[in-house]
């Protein structure tokens, strides 16, 4: 009998490490959330950006917004411990606005001076406006700064139909103007992903349990 649960002990603790190992491979990424607003409107974009080092900190994220869609209005709002430095550029076409014609954007965000500590995230909120009518996301490129000097690049786009990069950029969906907000497919793979895996965690490990319980009452009815 001591074999046989020895072997069993092995077999789940195989089981439970490589299963626990999966949420780090699927770990989080720099999203923009929430995944998607109305297009001529304005928005609250939050930039979430995790730590997913084990023995570093994240001391630095700039956002780069798109060239190809300026926005007139774009302003951050105070993170405590941290400082944002705003560059603007000048436009090839001034956008018009309500106070005239516009001759420079915002073409870049960095946020410095924080720390976020490993299993630790924070939230950089931005507002921005009007969104394009003539486009159906914004895809802003990021770059996550470790205090150990690795720099993550979270450029990469997700073509139609393709799986998902190593490192996506953040998304913004946009949805026609006056049409209720979907929710961002990329936001629902990402959720819809990490809740089967912790489903999928749970319900393995109480199998196995489950198992483990039942071979033992059976060992123990035979000695008896």
């Amino acid at each position: 009998m001591s074999r046989t649960l020895r072997r069993l002990a092995v077999v789940t603790a195989a089981c439970a490490a490589t299963l626990l190992a999966v949420p780090a491979v699927a770990s989080a990424h720099v999203t923009a959330n929430p995944g998607t607003a109305q297009q001529g409107g304005y928005a609250k974009v939050s930039f979430r950006v995790p730590t997913e080092r084990d023995d570093a900190s994240t001391v630095q994220l700039e956002v780069d917004l798109p060239a190809d869609h300026p926005l007139a209005s774009v302003s951050t709002r105070a993170v405590p411990g941290w400082t944002a430095q705003v560059t603007k550029t000048p436009l090839a076409q001034p956008i018009q606005t309500d106070d005239g014609p516009l001759t420079e954007a915002v073409s870049k965000i960095v946020w410095t001076g924080g720390k976020i500590p490993p299993g630790s995230f924070e939230e950089f909120d931005v507002s921005l406006g009007p969104l394009p009518g003539d486009t159906d996301q914004l895809v802003f490129k990021a770059l996550q700064t470790y205090d150990n000097g690795e720099v993550v690049r979270w450029i990469d786009t997700t073509a139609p139909g393709g799986p998902e990069p190593e490192h996506p950029a953040p998304v913004l969906k946009l949805t026609p103007k006056d049409t209720a907000a979907a929710v961002s497919p990329a936001a629902t793979t990402t959720t819809d992903s990490g809740t089967g895996i912790v489903l999928g965690i749970i319900a393995i490990v109480l199998a196995v349990a489950a198992l483990a319980l039942s071979l033992f009452s059976r060992l123990r009815s035979r000695e008896r």
